[in-house]
Parts: C-alpha cells; sequence; structure tokens
C-alpha cells in the first residue's frame, strides 16, 4: 500500500490532474498553466517558468513566481546565457550557486526587491519530435543542501511538459483547421446563397424553366445544366439546391475551366501532406467540403480526360481517393454539372468521355437564352437598375421609351449577364452626365452602347428600299425555301415601310418578337437592317 506522503504518491498525485487535462478541450495557456501547478505541488520551488523557442528568443508561456509582465518578454538567446546553455544541454542542467553567468529573473522574482541572492537554479530542455521546442527552468532561493530539485525528477517533468505540448498544439492546429474549413463552407454556402427573387422573368420559357426546377429540385437526381454564357446557369443550380432537402447544407461551386490542369484533381478530391510540390499539409477537396450538400461543376466540359475518369468513379460509388492516398473516403453529394458546350459533339470528338456524359445527363435543363424571353428583358433591367441604384446612391434609375424599345430589339449574344454590365455602364455614364445634380436618372438609348442597328425606337432606320433586288416568290425556277424566303422578305419590307423603320412596331405587326424579326432579317441577307457593318 503506498502511503500518502510516499515520493510515489506524490508523483502519482501530481501527474493526475495533467494526465486528465491532456483529453479536455483547454486554452493552451490554462493548459501549461495547469501543468506548472502541477509541477510546482511534486517539486516545489520559489518561481517555475516553461518557455518556448521562437526565432533566436525564449518566450515565456506560463510562470509561476514571477511577475505578471514576464509574460510580455522576450529573452534573447544572444544575450542569455543560461538559458542558451540549458536549450543546448541533453537534459537537466544545474547551475552553481555561484556561477557568474547572469539570471535572466534578475529583479522579475515576486515579491523580491533588488538582485536575487545566490539560489539553486537549474533547467531542462523540452524537445518535441526530435526538435527543441523551448525550456522548463526552476529556481528555488534557499541553495541550502537536500532543498534542490532531483534532477531525475526535473527530467520526468520536462517529458511531461513535452507530452502536454505536443497535445496542446495538436488540438490547437485541429480546432484552427476546423474553424478555417467550417468558416470556408460557411463562405461558400453565403456566396452561394440561393434566392428565388433572383430568377426573374414571366416569359413562356422562362416558366417553363421554373417548372422543371421543381419538378426536379428534390430529387437526388444529377442534373447537366445546359445554356449559352451569361444565360444564369449558376443560378439555376442555386434554385435547385434551395428547394432540395440539403438546402441546410453548403452548395460548393468550382470552375472547372478556371483551373489550371494540374490542379484539377487536387481541387476536387483533395491532397495528402507531400503528394506534389508545395502540398505542406493535407487538405479536402470540394467534394468532401460539400459532404451533405451540392456540389455544382461549372464549365464541365472542359475537365481533362484522365480526371473525368475520376470523377466518373465517385459518381458512381460515392468513393474517392486524394491526390497521393491509397485511401478511400466516402461522401454524400448531390453532383449539377453545368455548360455551355455541346457535350454530344465533344463525346463525338473523342474529347469527353461518353459514360460521364450519361451519368452526369441524367435529368437535363436547357437554360433559355435570353433573346428568346421577350419581355422579360425589361423585368430584368428593372431588377439590376434597382441594384445599381442602391449601389450609386441614387433616389432612382429609369429608362427612357426609347431605351425599352432598343433593349427589346437586341439580340443579346452576352445574354443576363450582357444585359447587367450594359445597364451598370449606362447608369454610371448618366451620374457623370449630369454631374449628380439629378436623384432621378433616365438611360437614354445613347448610353447603352448598342450597335445601331439595335435602335429600335428610331424612325429613321434605314428601311430596304422597293428597288433592292428581292427576288419574286412567283419566279418559275426558285424552289419552295426560296419562295417563302422571298414573300418573308417582302412581308418585313412593307412592315418597315408602312411603320418608318421602327422595328419594334414592325415586329408587333407581324407578330413577332423584335429579336426574332432581327434574326431572321438578318437570315434573309436584308443588309438594311441598321448598317451595312450592324451586327445586332
Amino acid at each position: 500500500m503506498i502511503m500518502s506522503n510516499t515520493p510515489a504518491r506524490r508523483l502519482l498525485d501530481a501527474l493526475l490532474p495533467v494526465l486528465d487535462d491532456l483529453a479536455r478541450d483547454l486554452e493552451p495557456h490554462e493548459r501549461y498553466r495547469r501543468l506548472l501547478d502541477a509541477c510546482h505541488a511534486l517539486l516545489p520551488c520559489d518561481a517555475i517558468a516553461l518557455l518556448r523557442l521562437d526565432q533566436g528568443h525564449l518566450v515565456p508561456v506560463a510562470a509561476r513566481g514571477l511577475l505578471p509582465d514576464v509574460l510580455g518578454r522576450r529573452f534573447a538567446l544572444s544575450e542569455q546565457p543560461r538559458l542558451a546553455a540549458i536549450l543546448q544541454n541533453t537534459g537537466p542542467l544545474r547551475f552553481a550557486a555561484d556561477s557568474p553567468l547572469p539570471d535572466p529573473y534578475d529583479g522579475l522574482v515576486a515579491g523580491l526587491h533588488g538582485h536575487l541572492p545566490i539560489h539553486d537554479c537549474l533547467g531542462c530542455p523540452v524537445w518535441l519530435d526530435d526538435r527543441p521546442w523551448g525550456v522548463l527552468t526552476l529556481d528555488t532561493l534557499d541553495a541550502a543542501p537536500g532543498t534542490s530539485p532531483d534532477l531525475h525528477a526535473v527530467e520526468s517533468l520536462a517529458r511531461m511538459a513535452a507530452a502536454t505540448v505536443k497535445t496542446a498544439e495538436r488540438l490547437h492546429h485541429l480546432t484552427q483547421r476546423a474553424a478555417f474549413e467550417h468558416d470556408l463552407a460557411e463562405r461558400l454556402r453565403d456566396n452561394a446563397s440561393p434566392s428565388a427573387s433572383e430568377l426573374v422573368g414571366r416569359s413562356a420559357a422562362h416558366r417553363q424553366l421554373m417548372r422543371e426546377i421543381d419538378t426536379v429540385a428534390s430529387s437526388d437526381l444529377t442534373v447537366l445544366i445546359q445554356g449559352e454564357t451569361g444565360t444564369g446557369k449558376e443560378l439555376v443550380a442555386q434554385a435547385l439546391h434551395a428547394r432540395s432537402e440539403r438546402c441546410r447544407q453548403p452548395l460548393v461551386i468550382i470552375n472547372c475551366a478556371a483551373l489550371p490542369e494540374n490542379l484539377v484533381e487536387s481541387e476536387l478530391f483533395g491532397h495528402v501532406r507531400g503528394a506534389f510540390s508545395g502540398a505542406h499539409q493535407d487538405r479536402r477537396g470540394k467534394f468532401e467540403l460539400a459532404d451533405g450538400g451540392t456540389l455544382l461543376l461549372d464549365e464541365v466540359g472542359e475537365l481533362p480526360l484522365v480526371v473525368q475518369a475520376k470523377l466518373l468513379r465517385v459518381l458512381q460509388t460515392g468513393q474517392l481517393q486524394r491526390v497521393g492516398s491509397d485511401r478511400d473516403w466516402h461522401v454524400d453529394v448531390r453532383v449539377l454539372a453545368a455548360t455551355n458546350r455541346d457535350l454530344p459533339e465533344a463525346v463525338r470528338t473523342g474529347r469527353f468521355r461518353a459514360d460521364l456524359y450519361h451519368r452526369l445527363g441524367v435529368y437535363p435543363l436547357q437554360v433559355p437564352p435570353l433573346r428568346d424571353r421577350g419581355r422579360d428583358v425589361l423585368l430584368l433591367a428593372g431588377y439590376f437598375l434597382e441594384q445599381y441604384r442602391a449601389r450609386l446612391g441614387v433616389r432612382n434609375l429609369r429608362l427612357s421609351p426609347t431605351a425599352q424599345e432598343a433593349l427589346l430589339g437586341y439580340d443579346w449574344p452576352g445574354n443576363v449577364r450582357e444585359l447587367e454590365h450594359l445597364l451598370g455602364r449606362a447608369a454610371l455614364k448618366a451620374r457623370a452626365r449630369d454631374g449628380g445634380s439629378r436623384q432621378i436618372l433616365t438611360l437614354d438609348v445613347d448610353l447603352l452602347d448598342l450597335q445601331p442597328a439595335v435602335g429600335a425606337g428610331s424612325t429613321n432606320a434605314p428601311v430596304p428600299s422597293p428597288a433592292d433586288p428581292l427576288p419574286s416568290a412567283a419566279t418559275p425556277h426558285l424552289t419552295l425555301k426560296s419562295r417563302v424566303d422571298a414573300l418573308q422578305r417582302q412581308a418585313i419590307v412593307d412592315a418597315l415601310q408602312a411603320h418608318q423603320g421602327n422595328w419594334a412596331a414592325s415586329a408587333r405587326a407581324l407578330g413577332l418578337q423584335p429579336a426574332n424579326l432581327h434574326r431572321l432579317a438578318r437570315r434573309l441577307d436584308l443588309k438594311a437592317v441598321g448598317s451595312p457593318s450592324s451586327h445586332p
């Protein structure tokens, strides 16, 4: 039976709190303070300190029996030979009571004024993974024989300190990493936070898209979102995620076209430390960040073939391997893919895997171009103008009637994104032109930077003349298609002449959208759509 006053019992009593603390979530400074309390209980002394090595200095991380300001000091090894000697030693080091080496704590011991008297001073280096981490120092003012701490006990305390430090650093690193990845996921989720109001429109094409979104959103099917550049494919992905059961989990977006080929695999699947040059630590990829949520592979048609094969495996099994590792990670991710490329054509030419295409295209969604959405152009314009109004700090921004006609008549090769940027430029020009004197700014057609042909409201736009060489529909040698084209040409010319070159009015008279009328005129080679170089 171990008596309470035996050295073994005292050692056990001192170690138990430290062992308990290893399993507790404590701040590093609190962990170190409790360690020194345990050390003091085992080896009573007047001052004890734990110092960390930091670029040629020893920085106190915990101290007992020293003035509070010690924790703010930095002891340069070049100026403190005692501390330097302790750090360079392989084990505990005791200094002679009459050692000429200056003491770093001279004048810093609590309750003692003036210089330190002759005392017992010793220390031990603290090693961490075969590298010096810092030192543990103990000072006893009573230098009488038998009062000095045992060197073996000091070495044991240094090892205990090393274990505590290692635990503290590992827990601190894990906590920081978890906080970083949580913040990253939150930022990704916030940056892609879906808002149904952003999908603005009332046209038949838009309503059909919304019906498709509502149909597939609540399932876990992989959706291939197709459409021209600038149509809002990312907004469609956000709407799908918002209407799904995964809406409370992150929506992670990765642009496959924006990544260097040698980093695509790491970005998608992650990597382990040392997998390649610059891989200084393990890193989770976008699939792991999206675990439980949704991953949008934007511009998926740009993925290299070698990555396509690994992506197919993840889609089929939910298993992935980080770069440089042979361990499998399981993820539960709903995958959405978006592209403006013709993937079937890419499959035919061998630039995209057929099996991956079919796996991604379980439910294809086609996002309509803006030119097919009719008066949605004006609704979207109002949405963007309200945003720019708030940014510019003006009372209101509005479109003139001629500007509205121009927007309706334009072909929008850049789709919604082009509309947004165009209105932003026009709003800035309007504010600069008016000098901020008017709080309600009107955007006229001259501020829109549209091609001259798109000034649909202009009454002096060039109109094809009856003298132009328009083939007659009755010409005997013409094919059926040529005769239909001739009839369409004549109908357009007649409508434009009847409405003094107003393309929007002519389109209404012909029962067409202005954008469709412009396209038809170009196909029929009516050169007087605006100017010979016009390209609406």
